[in-house]
């Protein structure tokens, strides 16, 4: 049975990376196979499935859609843009904003937000928008992985490890992985304005977008605001986070359908969140359930384990470059969402806790997306947005400014995160 579940998780990935438009699809039947085979029970399925996860990627992405409606976070890129002396620290303030806003919301939902921003200037000035969308999404991608809402990644590791979302900023007494991402994303602007020091020309605005409506930004603060609170509560219900965000969005519809009575709320809203994520995460958990009850994931960690040598320092250090080599290839949610129990084993068969590698884990697979056009989806879709604007990007160029800008982020969490949890 072993056999049988390695073959079909092995063949699994192979698809996943050789077809990443039907992702969903292989995931979900992958999912059915182990259950249809026997080594996941019909009756325990469910059980597999982190439903805390689910309600919060639904909740988090409907509010989101009704912030960007709200021309919110164009009025706040306006505003930065407004009060900088020129195109280098336009595109440098902008990436930067990227990352805030990404470690709040979806990386994807960020550089389409803040994208046609930046290709606005460029038109203005009729200059090339090439690097300044792609600083915009190797930054949003940074520092999806600082807060537990901002990345899907971040998520998972907060379901899996039973981390609220002010454990991400302070966690058993020790500085957590939000103060590791944001020195890597200040090491990173070093990188920036050396790439952009030629860009001098000066830029002004004349006017400003406008907000149609704050309700939807009093829902984001609320949203923050009521999981801050909720870290605090003992004993609390495993889907509290979810129910939090997914209350919030039925209240923003509401206000929505009946207050505004915007007939098109719910298309706008609803039919915007990324039900394909969705769907993949709930097959990927009945996998990892099937490969854990097949013993898999006892023997991967073995596997690390034996290449380490029982060397706390060797096996980070693999951990978090394996997983950047990876997630330069093939998208880091299903990786991530495998590495986890693995990494659970691993830290238990050494004796010690978790964090470290569960941090060095969520380093090297976020932050090293941020190498190859293919690696995250933000960089997709900022390529996306050039391709439509008919600039076609080559891999070797878009590598011109990653690889340095991910280099840099990656060694500076890499060295952070084991001097603060080795």
């Amino acid at each position: 049975m072993k056999l049988i579940a390695l073959i079909i998780f092995i063949t699994t990935y192979v698809l996943l990376l050789s077809f990443p438009k039907y992702r969903t699809y292989i995931s979900l039947l992958s999912a059915v196979l182990f259950m249809i085979i026997g080594i996941v029970p019909f009756n325990k399925a469910l059980t597999y499935i982190d439903w805390n996860i689910i309600l919060m990627i639904g909740g988090t992405m409907g509010i989101v859609n009704l912030f960007i409606e709200s021309k919110m976070p164009a009025l706040m890129a306006d505003v930065i843009i407004d009060r900088v002396p020129n195109i280098k620290w336009a595109v440098v303030s902008l990436a930067a904003f990227a990352g805030i806003v990404s470690a709040f919301i979806d990386n994807v939902a960020t550089v389409l937000i803040i994208a046609p921003v930046a290709m606005g200037v460029a038109k203005k000035l009729n200059i090339s928008p090439v690097y300044m969308i792609i600083a915009i999404a190797i930054s949003s991608n940074l520092q999806g992985a600082a807060t537990l809402v901002g990345d899907t990644t971040s998520l998972l590791l907060g379901g899996y490890a039973k981390m609220d979302f002010i454990d991400f900023f302070f966690f058993k007494g020790r500085p957590g992985i939000f103060w590791i991402v944001e020195l890597g994303a200040a090491a990173t602007l070093i990188i920036l304005l050396l790439f952009f020091r030629q860009y001098n020309q000066p830029i002004h605005l004349e006017e400003k977008q406008e907000v149609e409506d704050y309700f939807p930004t009093y829902l984001l603060v609320s949203m923050v605001l009521l999981l801050i609170i909720a870290s605090f509560i003992p004993n609390k219900p495993n889907i509290t986070n979810g129910l939090i965000c997914i209350t919030l969005l039925a209240i923003g519809l509401f206000k929505e359908l009946v207050i505004n009575k915007n007939n098109h709320a719910l298309n706008i809203t609803l039919l915007q969140i990324d039900y394909e994520t969705i769907l993949l995460l709930i097959g990927l958990f009945v996998v990892i359930g099937g490969l854990s009850e097949a013993g898999v994931i006892n023997d991967i960690s073995k596997l690390f384990l034996k290449i380490g040598k029982g060397n706390l320092f060797l096996i980070y250090t693999i951990l978090v470059w394996f997983s950047v080599i990876v997630s330069a290839f093939i998208d880091n949610i299903p990786y991530t969402a495998t590495m986890l129990p693995v990494v659970s084993n691993i830290a238990k068969g050494m004796g010690v806790e978790p964090y470290l590698l569960f941090f060095g884990l969520l380093v090297g697979a976020t932050l090293g997306g941020n190498i190859t056009p293919i690696g995250a989806s933000a960089n997709i879709t900022g390529l996306g947005i050039l391709k439509r604007e008919g600039y076609e990007v080559k891999a070797s160029d878009f590598m011109k400014l990653s690889v340095p800008f991910t280099l840099t982020a990656v060694i500076t969490g890499y060295i952070l995160t084991w001097i603060i949890w080795r």
